[in-house]
């Protein structure tokens, strides 16, 4: 799968022949979900709506099976209800070393041997990880590092004014802003940035293999050296913390700690950068809505947390979350058997009819806090009171101070993430 250019990336997404959708019936179990010849991931066919191909998935709701690019069939689950109640259901796991632990792509297959801390451990080792990093992500931690953000996106907008339009928000706003916000948690030198976001987006979607191997294999070099100097000559980052404490203790190894910080630094950035770039897309695709909200600034204030939990549900970007049944589960009606693979798809999960009415209309007054964008149970996102705080500042600011901000081109030439990594823009000329 290529990513798509500006050649017409919202025309250009995969799309997959549906066909009848078939059922069968075995003497060992309930009927199970039906089977539907649908791949995934796909790509979008535009940037914020599940892509077109998953039509028969959202019909085939709570369950249905899937192939994935090697040909192997998963349980897709589609359902709002049923995915809260699996995400929480200890007989799944996320231990991608387990022996037939589902991958979508030839690049996660290959980097799956690799154990990866927080996200891909089960307890008792995910719990002892997350307890070490609990403190540095509650509420009143990240509320304190609010004025911090507010001056950082303030100078970033101010270096966007003084340069004049027109301007690409990604490389200008939307990736810098939570770059230097988790490094400066973390602890690790912004004046490297560069080199681990360049690392971080092949880890994501690198052209090969190969080539995602290798950034990995970059990304632990720089951590291991980072460690070695921290350990000579101390910071005040949470890599300083755990350094001094944990691995001091003997509560973490190297490798164990390079694979936490690989993690908080990638997606800390990753994720938020996506969501302010194709959040702002969205908005300005949504005149109506993005009136209602900067008429909102002066009138009601709280209407900018609602926006960001709107946007988080409507544009469920990290999509495709993995777990290996461990024991058999009945559910739904469908027995899902020990060893078969669950992908849970987020964008659908979160357009649920059941769960949302008019899943597909952008309303900042439903009350979306439940949504499943940041996952659910035990691995749901530890850094969503960052994350959503970010978002908060980043968009509020950034429709304050420039309030004629509208695309710089037409919207069908700005090229667009594709379906089998974080989704967002890959670039986005703007101008005021």
């Amino acid at each position: 799968m290529t990513e798509p250019t500006k050649s017409g990336p919202i025309t250009n997404a995969t799309t997959a022949t549906t066909a009848t959708i078939a059922t069968t019936v075995t003497a060992t179990g309930p009927t199970p979900a039906p089977l539907l010849p649908v791949p995934f991931p796909q790509d979008r066919a535009c940037p914020y709506h599940p892509p077109t191909g998953y039509a028969p998935l959202r019909e085939a709701r709570p369950l249905s099976r899937v192939t994935l690019f090697d040909g192997r069939p998963v349980w897709l689950v589609s359902g709002y209800a049923v995915a809260r109640e699996l995400l929480a259901d200890p007989r799944l796991s996320a231990d991608r070393g387990h022996e037939g632990f589902p991958s979508p792509t030839e690049r996660f297959a290959r980097a799956r041997r690799r154990r990866v801390a927080l996200l891909g451990v089960d307890d008792p080792r995910h719990n002892a990880q997350r307890r070490m990093l609990i403190p540095s992500f509650s509420v009143k931690r990240i509320a304190a590092l609010r004025p911090r953000v507010q001056e950082t996106v303030d100078r970033l907008l101010d270096a966007m004014e003084a340069q004049g339009p027109p301007a690409e928000l990604v490389g200008a706003f939307a990736l810098p802003v939570p770059s230097m916000v988790i490094c400066a948690l973390l602890g690790v030198p912004y004046a490297d940035h560069d080199f681990f976001e360049e690392r971080s987006r092949r880890l994501l979607r690198g052209p090969t293999a190969e080539d995602t191997e290798a950034a990995q294999d970059e990304l632990d070099d720089y951590f291991y050296a980072l460690i070695d100097r921290k350990r000579r000559e101390p910071g005040d980052g949470l890599l300083d913390e755990l350094i001094h404490r944990q691995l001091a203790e003997g509560a973490l190894d190297r490798g164990e700690l390079v694979g936490l910080a690989t993690i908080l630094l990638v997606a800390g950035h990753e994720t938020t950068a996506n969501m302010i770039s194709l959040g702002t897309f969205t908005l300005l695709q949504h005149p109506e809505r993005l009136a209602e909200l900067t008429a909102g600034f002066a009138a009601d204030q709280s209407l900018t947390p609602a926006v960001v939990e709107e946007l988080l549900r409507y544009l469920s970007i990290a999509e495709g979350l993995l777990r290996l049944v461990k024991e058999d589960i009945e559910i739904a009606g469908s027995t899902l058997r020990a060893g078969d693979g669950v992908v849970f798809s987020t964008s659908l999960i979160n357009r649920d009819d059941a769960a949302y009415e008019a899943p597909d209309a952008l309303d900042f007054h439903r009350g979306s806090r439940h949504h499943l964008a940041f996952g659910f149970g035990v691995h749901q996102c530890l850094g969503q009171n960052l994350a959503r705080m970010e978002l908060e500042t980043a968009l509020r600011s950034l429709f304050e101070r420039l309030p004629g901000l509208r695309l710089a081109v037409p919207a069908e030439e700005i090229p667009f993430k594709p379906g089998d990594t974080i989704q967002g823009m890959l670039e986005l000329p703007v101008t005021w």
